[in-house]
Protein backbone atom coordinates (compact mmCIF):
# COMPACT_ATOMS: atom_id res chain seq x y z
CA UNK A 1 0.00 0.00 0.00
CA UNK A 2 1.37 3.56 -0.65
CA UNK A 3 1.39 5.74 1.92
CA UNK A 4 -1.90 7.73 0.57
CA UNK A 5 -3.62 4.57 1.07
CA UNK A 6 -2.48 3.93 4.21
CA UNK A 7 -3.91 7.73 5.44
CA UNK A 8 -6.95 7.59 4.03
CA UNK A 9 -7.11 3.87 5.45
CA UNK A 10 -6.17 4.70 9.01
CA UNK A 11 -9.49 8.14 8.45
CA UNK A 12 -11.76 5.66 7.97
CA UNK A 13 -10.78 3.80 11.00
CA UNK A 14 -11.00 7.31 12.66
CA UNK A 15 -14.88 7.14 12.09
CA UNK A 16 -14.79 9.53 8.56
CA UNK A 17 -16.69 8.58 6.14
CA UNK A 18 -15.33 9.87 3.24
CA UNK A 19 -11.42 10.96 2.64
CA UNK A 20 -9.64 12.64 -0.70
CA UNK A 21 -6.22 13.78 -1.11
CA UNK A 22 -5.83 17.25 -2.98
CA UNK A 23 -2.59 18.59 -4.45
CA UNK A 24 -1.65 22.37 -2.56
CA UNK A 25 -1.33 24.20 -5.88
CA UNK A 26 -3.38 27.34 -5.38
CA UNK A 27 -7.07 27.75 -6.24
CA UNK A 28 -6.86 29.91 -8.89
CA UNK A 29 -10.36 30.04 -10.05
CA UNK A 30 -12.38 28.72 -6.89
CA UNK A 31 -10.68 32.40 -5.53
CA UNK A 32 -11.73 34.27 -7.98
CA UNK A 33 -15.55 32.77 -7.42
CA UNK A 34 -14.90 33.94 -3.94
CA UNK A 35 -13.86 37.66 -4.30
CA UNK A 36 -16.05 37.94 -7.20
CA UNK A 37 -19.50 36.62 -4.28
CA UNK A 38 -17.56 38.93 -1.10
CA UNK A 39 -17.89 41.87 -3.90
CA UNK A 40 -20.93 41.39 -4.13
CA UNK A 41 -21.80 41.47 -0.51
CA UNK A 42 -23.35 38.35 -0.23
CA UNK A 43 -21.80 37.19 2.89
CA UNK A 44 -23.91 39.34 4.83
CA UNK A 45 -22.53 40.20 8.31
CA UNK A 46 -20.41 37.79 7.92
CA UNK A 47 -17.49 40.22 7.95
CA UNK A 48 -14.66 37.48 8.78
CA UNK A 49 -14.93 36.19 5.54
CA UNK A 50 -13.73 39.31 3.87
CA UNK A 51 -10.14 39.36 6.12
CA UNK A 52 -7.21 37.03 4.78
CA UNK A 53 -9.55 36.86 1.51
CA UNK A 54 -5.65 36.20 -0.27
CA UNK A 55 -4.42 33.47 2.27
CA UNK A 56 -7.58 31.04 1.41
CA UNK A 57 -6.55 31.00 -2.52
CA UNK A 58 -2.84 29.35 -1.16
CA UNK A 59 -2.45 26.91 1.14
CA UNK A 60 1.04 27.36 1.01
CA UNK A 61 0.83 30.67 2.52
CA UNK A 62 2.63 31.21 6.03
CA UNK A 63 -0.49 31.72 7.65
CA UNK A 64 -1.34 28.10 7.17
CA UNK A 65 1.54 26.22 6.09
CA UNK A 66 4.96 27.31 4.42
CA UNK A 67 5.43 24.73 1.97
CA UNK A 68 1.98 22.53 2.04
CA UNK A 69 2.18 19.71 -0.89
CA UNK A 70 -0.65 18.09 -0.38
CA UNK A 71 -4.59 18.81 1.79
CA UNK A 72 -6.20 15.61 3.63
CA UNK A 73 -10.27 16.37 2.96
CA UNK A 74 -12.27 13.97 5.66
CA UNK A 75 -15.96 14.07 6.11
CA UNK A 76 -17.83 12.63 8.59
CA UNK A 77 -22.15 12.27 8.12
CA UNK A 78 -24.25 13.76 10.17
CA UNK A 79 -26.99 12.42 8.50
CA UNK A 80 -31.00 12.76 9.47
CA UNK A 81 -31.01 10.75 12.48
CA UNK A 82 -34.57 12.18 13.83
CA UNK A 83 -37.53 13.89 13.04
CA UNK A 84 -37.04 17.66 12.19
CA UNK A 85 -39.30 18.55 14.36
CA UNK A 86 -38.25 16.85 17.28
CA UNK A 87 -37.35 19.70 19.58
CA UNK A 88 -40.65 21.04 18.80
CA UNK A 89 -39.72 23.35 15.92
CA UNK A 90 -37.44 22.68 13.17
CA UNK A 91 -33.54 22.37 13.77
CA UNK A 92 -31.29 21.97 11.07
CA UNK A 93 -30.00 18.43 11.02
CA UNK A 94 -25.93 18.79 12.05
CA UNK A 95 -27.08 20.90 15.11
CA UNK A 96 -29.08 17.97 16.92
CA UNK A 97 -26.02 16.45 18.32
CA UNK A 98 -22.76 17.52 19.69
CA UNK A 99 -20.56 20.62 17.91
CA UNK A 100 -18.53 19.20 14.83
CA UNK A 101 -15.89 21.64 16.17
CA UNK A 102 -15.54 19.23 19.22
CA UNK A 103 -15.91 16.01 17.11
CA UNK A 104 -13.73 16.29 14.18
CA UNK A 105 -10.18 17.81 15.63
CA UNK A 106 -9.26 14.93 17.69
CA UNK A 107 -9.50 12.09 14.21
CA UNK A 108 -7.93 14.36 12.37
CA UNK A 109 -4.95 15.22 14.92
CA UNK A 110 -4.86 11.65 15.14
CA UNK A 111 -4.71 11.10 11.44
CA UNK A 112 -1.38 14.14 11.53
CA UNK A 113 0.15 12.42 13.93
CA UNK A 114 -0.19 8.81 11.62
CA UNK A 115 1.30 11.04 9.11
CA UNK A 116 4.11 11.87 10.80
CA UNK A 117 4.72 8.34 12.30
CA UNK A 118 5.01 7.72 9.13
CA UNK A 119 6.89 10.13 7.02
CA UNK A 120 9.13 11.72 9.78
CA UNK A 121 9.97 14.81 10.04
CA UNK A 122 6.88 16.17 7.76
CA UNK A 123 4.76 18.74 9.00
CA UNK A 124 1.12 18.78 9.38
CA UNK A 125 -1.42 21.56 10.47
CA UNK A 126 -5.19 20.74 11.11
CA UNK A 127 -8.05 22.49 10.71
CA UNK A 128 -11.86 22.48 11.17
CA UNK A 129 -13.03 26.01 10.30
CA UNK A 130 -10.18 27.22 11.97
CA UNK A 131 -8.43 29.40 9.14
CA UNK A 132 -9.42 30.65 6.32
CA UNK A 133 -9.77 28.22 4.24
CA UNK A 134 -11.93 27.34 0.73
CA UNK A 135 -12.93 23.77 2.29
CA UNK A 136 -15.77 23.25 -0.34
CA UNK A 137 -12.71 24.01 -2.99
CA UNK A 138 -10.47 21.85 -1.07
CA UNK A 139 -13.04 19.17 -1.14
CA UNK A 140 -13.80 19.18 -4.93
CA UNK A 141 -10.27 19.25 -5.56
CA UNK A 142 -9.52 16.09 -3.43
CA UNK A 143 -12.94 14.28 -4.98
CA UNK A 144 -14.99 14.41 -1.93
CA UNK A 145 -17.83 15.45 -4.73
CA UNK A 146 -18.61 18.49 -6.38
CA UNK A 147 -20.95 22.03 -5.30
CA UNK A 148 -24.23 21.72 -6.31
CA UNK A 149 -26.87 24.46 -7.40
CA UNK A 150 -27.82 25.36 -3.76
CA UNK A 151 -23.61 25.67 -3.02
CA UNK A 152 -23.36 22.74 -0.80
CA UNK A 153 -21.03 20.00 -1.90
CA UNK A 154 -22.32 17.00 -2.88
CA UNK A 155 -21.53 13.19 -3.10
CA UNK A 156 -23.55 10.69 -5.77
CA UNK A 157 -23.77 8.10 -2.69
CA UNK A 158 -23.81 10.13 0.14
CA UNK A 159 -25.53 13.74 -0.30
CA UNK A 160 -24.80 16.55 1.14
CA UNK A 161 -25.37 16.06 4.74
CA UNK A 162 -21.41 15.34 6.04
CA UNK A 163 -19.23 17.93 7.98
CA UNK A 164 -15.53 18.88 6.71
CA UNK A 165 -11.69 18.77 8.23
CA UNK A 166 -8.66 18.86 6.75
CA UNK A 167 -4.97 17.41 7.09
CA UNK A 168 -2.57 20.06 5.47
CA UNK A 169 1.03 18.53 5.04
CA UNK A 170 4.28 19.65 3.39
CA UNK A 171 4.36 15.57 2.13
CA UNK A 172 3.36 14.94 -1.83
CA UNK A 173 1.02 12.38 -1.30
CA UNK A 174 -0.88 10.39 -4.53
CA UNK A 175 -3.65 12.54 -5.60
CA UNK A 176 -7.40 11.92 -6.16
CA UNK A 177 -9.39 13.04 -9.55
CA UNK A 178 -12.54 15.55 -8.87
CA UNK A 179 -16.05 14.68 -9.13
CA UNK A 180 -17.66 16.07 -12.40
CA UNK A 181 -20.55 18.31 -12.02
CA UNK A 182 -23.80 16.29 -11.37
CA UNK A 183 -26.94 18.48 -10.79
CA UNK A 184 -27.85 18.41 -14.51
CA UNK A 185 -31.11 20.61 -14.90
CA UNK A 186 -32.35 19.86 -11.98
CA UNK A 187 -33.25 22.75 -9.77
CA UNK A 188 -35.00 21.57 -6.89
CA UNK A 189 -33.23 23.26 -4.28
CA UNK A 190 -33.08 26.47 -6.15
CA UNK A 191 -37.15 26.07 -6.32
CA UNK A 192 -37.48 25.29 -2.80
CA UNK A 193 -35.87 28.27 -0.63
CA UNK A 194 -38.26 30.01 1.22
CA UNK A 195 -36.53 33.47 0.86
CA UNK A 196 -35.56 32.82 -2.58
CA UNK A 197 -31.64 33.43 -1.06
CA UNK A 198 -30.16 31.78 -4.60
CA UNK A 199 -29.79 34.47 -7.14
CA UNK A 200 -28.30 32.20 -9.71
CA UNK A 201 -27.75 28.64 -9.55
CA UNK A 202 -24.25 27.62 -7.76
CA UNK A 203 -24.42 31.20 -5.99
CA UNK A 204 -25.54 31.78 -2.36
CA UNK A 205 -26.81 35.67 -0.94
CA UNK A 206 -26.86 35.07 2.71
CA UNK A 207 -28.24 38.24 2.93
CA UNK A 208 -31.57 36.61 2.12
CA UNK A 209 -30.81 32.94 3.82
CA UNK A 210 -32.60 31.89 6.81
CA UNK A 211 -29.24 29.88 8.11
CA UNK A 212 -27.65 32.66 8.16
CA UNK A 213 -30.09 34.91 9.91
CA UNK A 214 -31.04 32.27 12.31
CA UNK A 215 -27.56 31.04 13.76
CA UNK A 216 -24.76 33.42 12.42
CA UNK A 217 -26.59 37.32 12.64
CA UNK A 218 -26.57 39.12 15.95
CA UNK A 219 -29.30 41.34 16.07
CA UNK A 220 -33.36 41.79 15.24
CA UNK A 221 -33.52 39.55 12.26
CA UNK A 222 -35.59 41.59 9.15
CA UNK A 223 -39.34 42.11 9.19
CA UNK A 224 -40.00 40.33 5.61
CA UNK A 225 -38.02 37.04 6.83
CA UNK A 226 -39.91 36.73 10.18
CA UNK A 227 -42.99 35.21 7.91
CA UNK A 228 -41.21 33.00 5.96
CA UNK A 229 -39.05 31.39 9.24
CA UNK A 230 -42.22 29.85 9.84
CA UNK A 231 -40.99 27.28 12.25
CA UNK A 232 -37.22 27.03 11.96
CA UNK A 233 -35.78 27.60 15.41
CA UNK A 234 -31.76 26.92 13.84
CA UNK A 235 -31.57 26.71 10.30
CA UNK A 236 -32.56 25.53 7.33
CA UNK A 237 -32.43 22.41 5.65
CA UNK A 238 -34.69 23.29 2.98
CA UNK A 239 -32.44 22.72 -0.26
CA UNK A 240 -30.81 19.88 0.79
CA UNK A 241 -34.56 17.75 2.04
CA UNK A 242 -35.59 18.27 -1.53
CA UNK A 243 -31.92 17.43 -3.53
CA UNK A 244 -32.52 13.78 -5.73
CA UNK A 245 -28.85 12.86 -3.59
CA UNK A 246 -30.06 13.69 -0.02
CA UNK A 247 -33.19 12.00 -0.62
CA UNK A 248 -31.70 8.90 -1.53
CA UNK A 249 -28.76 8.95 0.53
CA UNK A 250 -28.37 6.60 3.35
CA UNK A 251 -28.48 8.15 7.13
CA UNK A 252 -25.02 7.77 7.96
CA UNK A 253 -25.13 10.05 11.08
CA UNK A 254 -22.49 9.29 13.79
CA UNK A 255 -23.95 8.65 17.04
CA UNK A 256 -21.87 12.05 18.24
CA UNK A 257 -24.56 14.05 16.13
CA UNK A 258 -27.74 12.24 16.96
CA UNK A 259 -30.14 14.94 19.06
CA UNK A 260 -28.68 14.76 22.72
CA UNK A 261 -31.65 13.94 25.17
CA UNK A 262 -31.34 17.49 27.07
CA UNK A 263 -32.52 19.30 23.41
CA UNK A 264 -35.64 16.57 22.92
CA UNK A 265 -38.36 17.62 25.64
CA UNK A 266 -37.46 21.11 25.11
CA UNK A 267 -40.03 23.66 22.78
CA UNK A 268 -39.50 27.23 21.84
CA UNK A 269 -41.62 28.43 24.83
CA UNK A 270 -39.18 26.98 27.27
CA UNK A 271 -36.14 28.48 25.66
CA UNK A 272 -38.09 31.70 26.56
CA UNK A 273 -38.32 31.13 30.01
CA UNK A 274 -34.25 30.45 30.14
CA UNK A 275 -32.10 32.84 32.01
CA UNK A 276 -28.12 33.59 30.57
CA UNK A 277 -26.93 31.24 33.25
CA UNK A 278 -29.31 28.35 32.34
CA UNK A 279 -29.14 29.09 28.74
CA UNK A 280 -25.43 28.59 28.64
CA UNK A 281 -25.44 25.54 30.34
CA UNK A 282 -28.40 23.94 28.21
CA UNK A 283 -26.24 24.76 25.19
CA UNK A 284 -22.71 23.79 26.62
CA UNK A 285 -21.02 22.06 23.80
CA UNK A 286 -24.17 22.29 20.97
CA UNK A 287 -23.95 24.26 17.65
CA UNK A 288 -27.11 25.79 18.78
CA UNK A 289 -24.82 27.94 21.56
CA UNK A 290 -23.88 29.91 18.40
CA UNK A 291 -26.31 32.53 18.52
CA UNK A 292 -25.99 32.86 22.16
CA UNK A 293 -29.27 33.42 24.25
CA UNK A 294 -30.17 36.32 22.41
CA UNK A 295 -30.32 34.41 18.98
CA UNK A 296 -31.67 31.78 20.17
CA UNK A 297 -34.78 33.34 21.99
CA UNK A 298 -34.85 36.02 19.38
CA UNK A 299 -35.60 32.99 16.75
CA UNK A 300 -37.88 30.75 19.67
CA UNK A 301 -40.09 34.36 19.87
CA UNK A 302 -40.31 34.27 15.83
CA UNK A 303 -41.39 30.90 15.77
CA UNK A 304 -43.91 31.33 18.47
CA UNK A 305 -45.39 34.04 16.14
CA UNK A 306 -46.13 32.32 13.73
CA UNK A 307 -47.42 29.34 14.83
CA UNK A 308 -50.56 32.26 15.45
CA UNK A 309 -51.53 30.32 18.96
CA UNK A 310 -52.71 32.37 21.24
CA UNK A 311 -51.51 29.98 23.66
CA UNK A 312 -48.23 31.21 23.64
CA UNK A 313 -49.29 34.78 24.48
CA UNK A 314 -48.27 34.35 28.17
CA UNK A 315 -44.59 33.38 27.66
CA UNK A 316 -44.33 35.96 25.01
CA UNK A 317 -45.34 38.62 27.31
CA UNK A 318 -42.61 37.85 30.11
CA UNK A 319 -40.34 38.16 27.64
CA UNK A 320 -41.40 41.47 26.79
CA UNK A 321 -39.84 42.25 29.83
CA UNK A 322 -36.37 40.47 28.77
CA UNK A 323 -33.17 43.19 29.67
CA UNK A 324 -32.22 42.28 26.25
CA UNK A 325 -34.18 44.13 23.55
CA UNK A 326 -33.78 41.59 20.66
CA UNK A 327 -35.35 39.18 22.17
CA UNK A 328 -37.78 42.22 23.61
CA UNK A 329 -38.51 43.39 19.79
CA UNK A 330 -39.09 40.06 18.63
CA UNK A 331 -41.40 39.00 21.63
CA UNK A 332 -43.43 42.10 20.59
CA UNK A 333 -43.67 41.26 16.96
CA UNK A 334 -45.22 37.42 17.78
CA UNK A 335 -47.66 39.21 20.10
CA UNK A 336 -49.01 41.50 17.16
CA UNK A 337 -48.85 38.64 14.78
CA UNK A 338 -50.72 36.75 17.03
CA UNK A 339 -53.20 38.97 17.95
CA UNK A 340 -53.79 40.53 14.91
CA UNK A 341 -54.51 36.83 13.07
CA UNK A 342 -54.53 34.42 15.88
CA UNK A 343 -54.99 30.80 14.90
CA UNK A 344 -58.76 29.30 15.29
CA UNK A 345 -59.15 27.55 18.57
CA UNK A 346 -59.16 24.41 18.78
CA UNK A 347 -62.85 22.86 20.22
CA UNK A 348 -62.26 22.10 23.94
CA UNK A 349 -59.21 23.91 24.63
CA UNK A 350 -59.57 26.95 26.35
CA UNK A 351 -58.84 30.70 24.67
CA UNK A 352 -55.35 32.29 26.49
CA UNK A 353 -55.66 35.76 27.29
Amino acid sequence: MTLSDRVKDRALSLGFHLVGIAPADPLEGAHDRFVEWLSRGYQAGMGYMDRHAEVRRDVGHPGILSGAKSVVVCAMGYGRRTDPRALGARVASYARGRDYHNVLPPRLRKLARFLRDESPGCRTRVFVDTAPLLEKAWAMRAGIGWIGKNACLLHPKLGSRFVLGEVVTDVRLEADSPHEERCGSCRACLDACPTGAFPEPFVLDARRCLAYWTIEHHGPIPEDLREPMGDRLFGCDDCQDVCPFDRKAPDLGAPDFATHARWVKRTPADLLALSDYDFAALANGSPMARPGRSGMLRNAAIVLGNTRDRVHLPVLRGAVTDADPVIRDAANWAIERIEKDPKPAIAGRPRSS
